[in-house]
């Protein structure tokens, strides 16, 4: 026959638990370690900006040539072209950070901002992004400017460059608050991406 007899043990040392110190160092840690996340996640957030507003811009390019291609009525009306306009002067208020869709009902390529062109959407970038530079190419120079249009003819879509024998278009946007910038490029082939 067995006898078990159970022992209480008893400990009288007080290093069980933690000090006042170690628990200020762990918190004084984790304030750190989430300031750190935080000012980053600002940082990051604005690169978003800046990627989806690039993504955005050629996408709508993408629709006007879209547009052209299904020869889409806009207002009952189907349009000679379909285009986008872009124009950066310093006189137009807003012109950095938004562009034009529309309709080009003379067929000359350009957005006169009246009839017979008709705006079909006005699209702003998200905040705090903003166009840098636009760049027509031609024959391999570039050549900075302040007002240009890209058009779309039914049905292929040709692509048409309001510049005289520009076969590229580089649009820089950029975070106002910094330096961070995206490119997209249309080509004379209709050919647009993001760099």
């Amino acid at each position: 026959m067995r006898i078990f007899i159970f022992k209480k043990k008893i400990n009288n040392k007080s290093g069980d638990g933690f000090t006042l110190i170690e628990m200020v160092a762990v918190v004084g840690i984790i304030v750190i370690l989430s300031a750190i996340v935080l000012v980053n996640y600002r940082s990051g957030d604005s690169q978003l900006a800046l990627l989806r507003s690039a993504n955005k811009l050629s996408q709508d390019i993408r629709r006007a040539q879209e547009m052209a291609m299904s020869a889409e009525e806009v207002n009952n009306k189907v349009y000679d072209r379909y285009g986008i306009h872009f124009d950066i002067n310093p006189g137009v208020p807003d012109g950095k950070k938004s562009y034009i869709l529309f309709g080009d009902d003379g067929g000359n390529g350009a957005y006169q901002g009246d009839p017979p062109d008709k705006p079909i959407e006005t699209v702003n970038f998200e905040k705090n992004v903003e166009i840098n530079q636009i760049l027509a190419s031609a024959g391999g120079s570039e050549n900075s400017v302040q007002k240009i249009s890209i058009t779309f003819q039914p049905p292929d879509p040709t692509t048409y460059i309001l510049e005289s024998g520009e076969n590229k278009i580089v649009v820089k946007i950029q975070l106002i608050s910094g330096s961070n910038t995206k490119t997209v490029v249309v080509n004379k082939a209709g050919l647009i991406y993001v760099e």
